[in-house]
């Protein structure tokens, strides 16, 4: 039975909720199965030796998909091949790849423009803190210059292999301009991580941006329970991240790709019930004398960020149905304290520059219902008021702050 699914060319455009239901699926019925096969081999038999031969040589050469069966695990897997599909499709790019975390992705990114001797990088604050700290250690050998989006175009040099943006950022929710920024990158590649939108609320591609990224682990995935990454691009460059991914190993186990596809078919469902939850929950925060500042994005978005004027950690100590744990963009709401967790791994005075306060916290919103989610909140800012000041005059009651640049 054939269960290999490519990529294929974007036929005549669908919404993208049908898109998410069957994109990576459409050979089931031809197949006589309604879902989809798990392939779990890490090897493939073959008796023609001299035709894998020629198939290896021509991957090796090029990055491009081996024709006909899968050869090895390590390479490529059918399973994992529907969900590369699938993304590809609902962001409108070409292709994608995937990887074993989001940080595997970001690292293949990287080492294939360095391959290319494009080893500085112009990143915008915030990023990610594990993104933020795999640019400013330097531990693939590549080297960074931080700037504000006005000044990406005087930052760019000779040897710049790619310029990083995340928008909404992690964790304060700033928004950046992608078609403007886009522009000033010039005949650099924009990378854009798009975790927190998700392709529901925004196709950076569509803006200029060349490689989208994502933690699959998060909306994608949308379950709490399986780990992964993937770059979203054009073919030129999947070539080039595959080869990456083949020597390096950080390949996508085939029960995460199963997963993470069938997260995609309700993605647009989550993002619009979970949305709705945290706007509502948004308000009202910003309407709450015991919280300094919200922070929540025009495009909208299930997350929100609130500083308080308590105790941030005895919020955290308070919550019960809310999880206080790492991470995002599953279906139950989780809370944490970015400059403790998250972030932690970045430098004080760089997250203070990134507008990442200790009194921030970040919230990624479930599918609770939103008036226990609020009762949880209330009882949670109420423990942590004691001995906090008045709300100052910066963030008066009812204002929410934007994400801008």
């Amino acid at each position: 039975m054939q269960t290999y699914q490519r990529a294929t060319p974007r036929g005549p455009e669908q919404a993208l909720a049908t898109e998410a239901v069957h994109a990576g699926r459409e050979d089931l019925a031809d197949l006589g199965v309604h879902a989809v096969p798990l392939d779990l081999s890490t090897t493939y038999p073959s008796h023609d030796s001299r035709g894998e031969a020629a198939r290896i040589d021509a991957f090796a050469a090029t990055g491009a998909q081996p024709a006909g069966p899968p050869i090895y695990g390590r390479l490529d897997n059918p399973t994992t091949a529907r969900f590369e599909t699938a993304l590809a499709r609902l962001e409108g790019t070409e292709a994608a790849v995937a990887f074993a975390s989001g940080m595997a992705a970001l690292s293949a990114c990287l080492l294939a423009r360095s391959a290319a001797g494009l080893r500085h990088v112009v990143a915008v604050r915030p990023l990610y803190g594990c993104s933020d700290h795999l640019l400013t250690a330097g531990l693939l050998g590549t080297e960074v210059t931080w700037t504000d989006p006005a000044g990406i175009a005087d930052a760019i040099r000779p040897d710049t292999g790619l310029v990083m943006v995340e928008t909404p950022a992690n964790p304060t929710l700033a928004e950046l301009d992608l078609r403007a920024v886009a522009h000033s990158c010039g005949a650099v590649p924009l990378l854009a991580d798009n975790t927190f939108a998700t392709p529901v609320l925004q196709r950076p591609a569509e803006a200029g941006a060349r490689i989208v990224l994502h933690s699959a682990t998060k909306y994608l995935g949308g379950h709490g329970d399986v780990l992964g990454g993937v770059v979203a691009c054009d073919e030129e460059f999947a070539r080039q991240l595959r080869q990456v991914r083949f020597a390096t190993g950080g390949v996508l186990h085939p029960l995460a790709g199963y997963l993470l596809l069938r997260g995609l078919a309700t993605l647009p469902v989550r993002m619009r019930a979970a949305s709705a939850t945290a706007a509502d929950l948004a308000a009202r925060l910003a309407a709450d004398p015991r919280v300094g500042a919200v922070y929540y994005p025009r495009i909208g978005g299930a997350m929100v960020s609130f500083e308080v004027l308590g105790d941030p950690h005895e919020v955290i100590r308070a919550v019960r149905l809310i999880t206080p744990a790492v991470s995002l963009g599953s279906v139950d709401t989780l809370i944490q304290h970015p400059a403790s967790i998250s972030h932690r791994i970045v430098g004080a005075e760089d997250r203070r520059r990134g507008g990442i306060s200790d009194r921030l916290l970040r919230m990624s919103v479930g599918l609770e219902d939103v008036e226990d989610l609020w009762q949880d909140l209330d009882a949670a800012l109420g423990a942590a008021a004691a001995g906090a000041p008045a709300r100052e005059a910066a963030g008066p009651a009812g204002r929410i702050n934007a994400g801008g640049s």
